[in-house]
């Protein structure tokens, strides 16, 4: 069993910046593909990025291309989401995401198998 564990979250002015870090224990971090969801209030939740097992290669979401930046560190079992000029619209709970059987797809929530509780990121215009 996966334990995801997400932190960083908090209030920041638009243009602003913050770090969301996700710490991961009880499996092999180093196998599974990582992503990062958002949902906002009475929305679906919505793909981000994601990071392939080894960090080789990273994928965007369009809307947060050239401001945010996935990363991970095998290990230490995080992964990190750097989120740059953020924008009211970038408000919503950011959950981490682990695909433990690497078939994906990796931009749908179907396609991971466990999930952290979430962090609360909220832009001010």
């Amino acid at each position: 069993q996966v334990q995801l564990v997400e932190s960083g979250g908090g209030l920041v002015e638009a243009g602003g910046s913050l770090r969301l870090s996700c710490a991961a224990s009880g499996g092999t971090f180093s196998r599974y593909h990582m992503g990062w969801f958002r949902q906002a209030p009475g929305k679906e939740r919505e793909y981000v990025a994601h990071i392939t097992w080894n960090g080789g290669s990273t994928y965007y979401a369009d809307s947060v291309k050239g401001r945010f930046t996935i990363a991970r560190d095998n290990a230490k079992n995080t992964v990190d989401l750097q989120m740059n000029s953020l924008k009211p619209e970038d408000t919503a709970v950011y959950y981490c995401a682990a695909d433990y059987k690497a078939v994906g797809p990796w931009n749908k929530v179907s396609g991971y198998d466990y999930w952290g509780q979430g962090t609360q990121v909220t832009v001010s215009s």
